[in-house]
């Protein structure tokens, strides 16, 4: 049985070696997803949020491997950030982010599967943020993207330079939220070498 595995089959969004801005045209795709607001390192909102995503996540792995004989590699913790001043990302300031958590899925996991998952997982593990997760369809088409190795805490720079520079220099605009792709697990790996896909819908301003 061959798995689907997204780092794999959209290499060019999950695995990109530019360490500096460039843009792409990102696909259509779809989404298990959770909402919260507050800062990541600290929230228990966000812990658990986290933690209900990837109960789902692998909850649907195994329901379609056993209802579709169709195999899936879990994709990577993902997540899109916003605020009313978008200054904050730069700053650092957590406290004032709102976050959509993600973890993407491949096109032939029907709602109906992700709603037979949830409540498989609702039983088994007994985390009622999983009541909060909910399919998200996400269009981002043209993007700025950069591979970020480092800590989290040190993507100020690169996100300043996108701000202030990049996206003047091309013409550019900010037009959905900041989205982040994080590459490896954090508990696992050094701060100094994590790596984060930073990306950022943009449109022309002419």
């Amino acid at each position: 049985m061959d798995r689907y595995d997204i780092k794999r089959d959209l290499k060019p969004f999950y695995a990109p070696r530019n360490t500096d801005w460039a843009l792409v045209d990102v696909p259509p795709q779809q989404f298990i997803a959770i909402d919260g607001r507050g800062d990541p390192n600290t929230s228990t909102e966000y812990a658990r949020a986290v933690e209900a995503l990837y109960a789902t996540a692998y909850t649907i792995k195994f329901t379609s491997k056993k209802a579709l004989d169709r195999d899936l590699v879990v994709g990577p913790l993902e997540g899109l950030w916003w605020s009313d001043d978008p200054e904050v990302f730069i700053t650092r300031d957590k406290g004032a982010w709102h976050w959509r958590m993600l973890i993407s899925q491949p096109d032939w996991i029907a709602e109906d599967l992700i709603d037979e998952a949830k409540q498989a997982a609702l039983a088994k593990k007994g985390l009622p943020a999983i009541a909060q997760i909910r399919r998200e369809p996400l269009k981002e088409g043209t993007c700025a993207q950069v591979l970020h190795v480092g800590s989290y805490d040190d993507e100020g720079p690169i996100l300043a330079k996108l701000h202030h520079e990049y996206l003047a220099a091309n013409d550019l605009r900010m037009t959905g939220h900041h989205h982040e792709v994080y590459i490896g697990d954090p508990r696992r790996t050094e701060p100094a070498k994590l790596k984060t896909v930073l990306r950022q819908p943009v449109e022309t301003t002419n």
